[in-house]
């Protein structure tokens, strides 16, 4: 008998201690479910301060030596910010960059993420190449050719066209989220400096899904991309599972969720970016208990061939 209870005794010490782990793991700091609490400072951070201050991996993984939940596939890219290589900003006054998709994975486009710092100033893009950028810390002063000028807060915009001389300068911290593509231009049709903001843009009719559509750039001809802000709450979808010829560059503003790419399944939180490659099979469904938010560059308006 007591050989018998010592078993049974050291059987629940350890399934107790098991639950109590799997239990820690999936709600406290795992990689997308909600915690048990709300933090109540959560309310009174500025809009996408998790972009610049991620959970860089859960608490239980963080001291591994080597982990990082990114990863690089011949038709996908998920990069997160725990595996983010920041430096000097070619051209870039006081900026660092962290390159986190370009041609070199298969793309025909780039996108960064430029920290600027204190009296910071941007450099120009190539010759023929556009430009889109996106505030998600600070504030930053864009300046053309012509002398306009605009203050460009969190979730303000703006379209720069190829060769178009400006200028982007910071007196504070900034982080911008930047694309770059060499500009593919139609007879007769011209692009136009954009500066905008995502809660000026109206809500877009999406047939079939339930999801909230803006898109940032115009959809006629002479632009030969698009942004587009797609929201999401709790527990809601995509109903269809893409595979198509655009190709797609990610940062997740908000919240958390699940994304399929190809036959991956990779959990997603705040901050995480993700290039798709054309015709990969794509899907994401929002997890948590607040609102997701994503920023996804496509290519449009142009024939593959």
């Amino acid at each position: 008998m007591q050989s018998f209870s010592t078993f049974s005794y050291l059987s629940s010490f350890f399934l107790f201690t098991t639950l109590s782990f799997v239990r820690t793991v999936l709600t406290e700091d795992g990689f997308c479910s909600a915690p048990l609490r709300i933090d109540a400072d959560a309310n009174s951070q500025p809009l996408y301060w998790k972009v610049t201050n991620p959970t860089l991996s859960p608490s239980h993984l963080q001291d591994l030596p080597g982990f990082t939940r990114s990863v690089y596939k011949k038709d996908h890219a998920f990069i997160t910010p725990e595996s983010q290589v920041f430096s000097p900003l070619p051209d870039w006054t006081n900026t660092l960059g962290a390159y986190l998709i370009t041609p070199a994975i298969g793309s025909h486009f780039v996108m960064y993420l430029a920290k600027m710092q204190e009296n910071s100033k941007s450099g120009l893009p190539p010759s023929d190449v556009e430009r889109f950028i996106f505030v998600v810390q600070g504030s930053a002063v864009l300046t053309n050719i012509s002398g306009n000028v605009h203050k460009l807060k969190v979730d303000s915009y703006a379209y720069l066209p190829p060769n178009l001389d400006h200028t982007v300068e910071t007196d504070a911290a900034a982080t911008l989220i930047v694309f770059e593509r060499r500009y593919s231009g139609l007879e007769n049709h011209v692009t136009e400096q954009i500066v905008g903001s995502t809660d000026k843009q109206p809500l877009l009719e999406t047939p079939g899904e339930i999801f909230e559509l803006r898109k940032l750039l115009p959809t006629s001809l002479a632009y030969d991309f698009n942004i587009h802000i797609m929201d999401f709450q709790p527990g809601e979808f995509l109903n269809v599972k893409e595979v198509h010829y655009n190709q797609h560059g990610l940062l997740l503003l908000e919240g958390q969720g699940i994304y399929r790419l190809s036959d991956s399944w990779y959990p997603i939180q705040t901050g995480d970016a993700i290039w798709m490659a054309p015709f990969v099979p794509q899907w994401y469904a929002a997890l948590g208990k607040t609102r997701s938010r994503y920023l996804i560059y496509k290519d449009v308006n142009r024939n593959p061939l």
